[in-house]
């Protein structure tokens, strides 16, 4: 069977997806796109030579009989209705995130899907198929460092642009980490404050960088979390587990080492995208896998909201400078029922 998908937004990322499933992915194909450029959605399906049909907006793409799946790449503050639409059809749907530009929106998500009665929904966030973080979660899961007690993490930049506020240092980057360590740890927050170390000389005026997030979880682990969004040197993603008999590190992007000019040296990445290039690949492949089954194995809406109440206490941290509570309702069964291999 071939899982028949419409795509709502076909900016960088819509584009990007639709070429792995079309090049580079098995198991589907795009046969409906749309977008608020018609023109550019236009172009997409000629240039990537798609047997697929322009529809004028996301309601109409979704509620098309053709389409068996909704993959969802458009504006942010689009997510959340679109999302909706596709549990009101039936219908799987991978949004990338955020799955709602609040934690109410999320919340209003995760109580639709529940009373559908099953899981549709999974949400983009990649690091979770990265080989490094499976990798390292192996360990953890496995005691080979015994109890976790501290976690050291950064998320490195090299440049970020003018448009890039201080809120999106928490709500675009540090979201990542907020979800991955989760999952590492398959443990919640309970606390989180932010504090301000002495700002780079390379950050806009607007722009507090670097910042450092201290969370702390249910069990008890601590983990400082550093955001550096104008290093300079290259995209760099660092991740240190403590536990109780040892240490485990997220490995090192491959890389060759050079012995070059008096130099033993390795190169550093600058592109997030490169960094992620593969966790994309092997994302959708999982969720196309997935829901041919009807299944749903990765992030869900339950996750995506825990995400969002978590990044919503770092933003009043931000701005208050104190400790602040993270207080999440328990987790509907429905959720505990669902996804075995990288959901938490």
């Amino acid at each position: 069977m071939t899982l028949k998908l419409g795509v709502i937004g076909t900016g960088a990322i819509g584009q990007e997806h639709i070429r792995r499933i079309t090049n580079t992915l098995s198991g589907a194909k795009i046969v409906a796109v749309t977008d608020v450029n018609a023109e550019n959605a236009n172009a997409v399906i000629e240039n990537e030579k798609l047997d697929a049909k322009f529809y004028e907006d996301g309601h109409a793409l979704i509620n098309a009989a053709e389409v068996d799946a909704v993959i969802v790449t458009s504006w942010g503050p689009t997510h959340e209705e679109f999302v909706l639409a596709s549990i009101a059809a039936g219908k799987p749907v991978f949004c990338e995130k955020p799955l709602a530009t609040t934690a109410e929106g999320c919340k209003r998500i995760v109580e639709a899907e529940v009373a559908f009665g099953k899981p549709l929904v999974q949400v983009g966030y990649m690091r979770r198929y990265d080989q490094g973080y499976r990798a390292l979660k192996n360990v953890i899961d496995n005691g080979k460092v015994g109890e976790p007690l501290m976690v050291h993490c950064a998320h490195r930049n090299p440049t970020v642009p003018s448009s890039y506020t201080g809120d999106m240092a928490i709500v675009d980057t540090f979201i990542h980490e907020i979800d991955v360590l989760r999952w590492l740890l398959n443990d919640d927050y309970v606390s989180v404050q932010v504090v301000a170390p002495r700002k780079t000389s390379n950050a806009l005026e607007h722009l507090q960088d670097p910042l450092i997030v201290l969370l702390e979880t249910e069990k008890g682990v601590r983990i400082d979390g550093e955001i550096f969004v104008n290093c300079q040197y290259g995209y760099d993603i660092q991740c240190q587990v403590v536990g109780e008999t040892g240490t485990a590190n997220l490995p090192e992007p491959s890389s060759v080492i050079l012995r070059s000019e008096a130099k033993l040296s390795t190169e550093i990445l600058v592109d997030w995208k490169q960094r992620f290039i593969e966790s994309y690949d092997v994302e959708l492949q999982d969720w196309i896998n997935s829901t041919l089954k009807g299944e749903v194995n990765g992030p869900t809406a339950w996750d995506g909201y825990a995400a969002a109440v978590t990044a919503d206490a770092c933003l009043e941290a931000k701005q208050t400078g104190k400790i602040v509570p993270i207080s999440m309702p328990e987790r509907p069964d429905f959720y505990n029922k669902s996804g075995a291999l990288v959901n938490s």
